[in-house]
C-alpha cells in the first residue's frame, strides 16, 4: 500500500503539465463533494436574505405549502401563486440533479466550450447551452452594472457584430454578406458593424463593462450608462475622445485627459482599463466567436471571473452557483429563442 511519502515522490516526478492536470482533477473531486443539502441552505439564505417574500409580487405574507421532490413550497396569501426556494433562478424548471450543476460550474470556470461541457457532464449540447446562459443570466442580475469611485479610468473597445445562432429555418435573413470567422468589417474604421463596449475601472478594482451601442460612442451614451453609477467626486481619466469631455461637463466631473502620444499624466493614466481590454479579448477568443445577442452574458462571465479570481478554487464553484440562484430571473427556455441583443 502506497504511503503519502510515496505519493509525494510520484508527484515530484511529474511534468508541469501533468501536475496541472492532477490539480484540476483534485479540484473537480473536491467540488463534487459539496453536499446538495448544504448548498440548498445557502441558496435559500442568499435568496431570502431580507426575509421570505413572494418572488411574483414581493409580498412577505407567505405560508409553507407542502413539499415536492424534497423541495419546500410556499404560497403567497396575497397573489395566490406558489413557488419554491429555487423558482425564478438558474436551477428552476430543471430535471438535472444538483451534482450535475456543480460539475457544470467547474466546466465553466475551467473555460470549457459548450460542447466539451456537455460531454463532461453527460448532457446534450442544447442542454449545455441553456445551462450556461441560465447561469449567466442570473449572475448578470446578481452582479449588476456596479459602481466606481475615486480615480476612474474610462475607455471603450469594439467587437464585431455577430449573427451567430440565427438560422434561416427560423425565418432569419442575414442583413449583410456572411464572413469567415476572424474576418473584418466591410467598412474601415469604426462603423455600425461593431459593438461598442464602454468600460470603467477604478483603483479598487471595481468594473463597469457594458455593450452600449453600435458604432461610435457619444456623450449621451456615456451619460445613459454611467449616471448614477459613478461617484460625484470621481476623477475620470480618458483618452482625447471628445465625447468624454462633454460627458464630464454634463456630470460636473473632474477630467484628466491623456493626450495622443502620451501614456500618463502623473498618477493619472488609462493603463488599467487598456490592460483589462487586452485581458478580455484574449479570454473571449477561446470561445471561437460569440453571438451579439448573448454577448452581454459573456461580458458578465468575464467580469465575475475578475471578482472571484482571488478565491480558493473550491469556493469559486460554490459561489458560482450561489450567484446563479440569488436573484429572481425568468430563465424559461422559451425566452432564449427570440432573444435580441441587449444594450444598456
Amino acid at each position: 500500500m502506497q504511503t503519502v511519502h510515496d505519493l509525494e515522490e510520484i508527484i515530484k516526478s511529474l511534468s508541469s503539465m501533468q501536475i496541472k492536470e492532477l490539480f484540476n482533477f483534485i479540484v473537480e473531486i473536491m467540488s463534487r463533494n459539496i453536499t446538495a443539502s448544504n448548498l440548498s441552505n445557502e441558496f435559500k439564505e442568499n435568496r431570502f436574505s431580507n426575509g421570505e417574500a413572494c418572488m411574483h409580487c414581493g409580498s412577505t405574507h407567505v405560508n409553507k405549502h407542502g413539499k415536492l421532490k424534497d423541495k419546500q413550497r410556499y404560497k403567497c396569501m396575497d397573489c395566490g401563486k406558489t413557488f419554491n426556494d429555487l423558482t425564478m433562478s438558474s436551477l428552476s424548471c430543471t430535471k438535472l440533479p444538483l451534482e450535475k450543476w456543480v460539475h457544470y460550474a467547474h466546466c465553466m470556470l475551467s473555460g470549457n466550450s459548450i460542447r466539451k461541457s456537455a460531454q463532461t457532464v453527460g448532457v446534450c449540447v442544447k442542454t449545455s447551452f441553456y445551462m450556461r446562459h441560465k447561469l449567466l443570466d442570473c449572475i448578470r442580475a446578481y452582479i449588476g452594472i456596479g459602481n466606481v469611485e475615486g480615480i476612474v479610468e474610462l475607455d471603450e473597445t469594439f467587437q464585431l457584430l455577430s449573427y451567430k445562432g440565427n438560422h434561416k429555418k427560423s425565418g432569419f435573413v442575414l442583413p449583410r454578406p456572411s464572413r469567415h470567422r476572424g474576418g473584418s468589417a466591410s467598412k474601415r474604421g469604426i462603423s455600425s458593424e461593431q459593438v461598442c463596449i464602454a468600460t470603467a475601472i477604478d483603483r479598487s478594482g471595481n468594473i463597469i463593462l457594458e455593450p452600449i451601442c453600435t458604432g461610435r460612442i457619444s456623450h449621451t451614451d456615456l451619460e445613459r450608462l454611467f449616471k448614477g453609477h459613478i461617484s460625484d467626486e470621481a476623477i475620470i481619466c480618458t483618452d482625447s475622445h471628445r465625447s468624454y469631455e462633454q460627458f464630464a461637463k454634463e456630470l460636473a466631473l473632474e477630467h484628466k485627459r491623456i493626450m495622443r502620444g502620451r501614456h500618463k499624466n502623473g498618477i493619472y493614466h488609462i493603463n488599467h482599463v487598456n490592460s483589462l481590454h487586452s485581458l478580455f479579448k484574449n479570454w473571449i477568443r477561446q470561445f471561437k466567436g460569440v453571438s451579439t445577442k448573448y454577448f452581454i452574458n459573456y461580458l458578465y462571465f468575464f467580469k465575475a471571473l475578475q471578482y472571484i479570481k482571488e478565491e480558493k478554487e473550491t469556493a469559486k464553484h460554490k459561489n458560482w452557483l450561489i450567484y446563479g440562484t440569488s436573484s429572481f430571473v425568468d430563465t424559461r427556455i422559451e425566452q432564449y429563442k427570440q432573444r435580441k441583443p441587449i444594450f444598456v
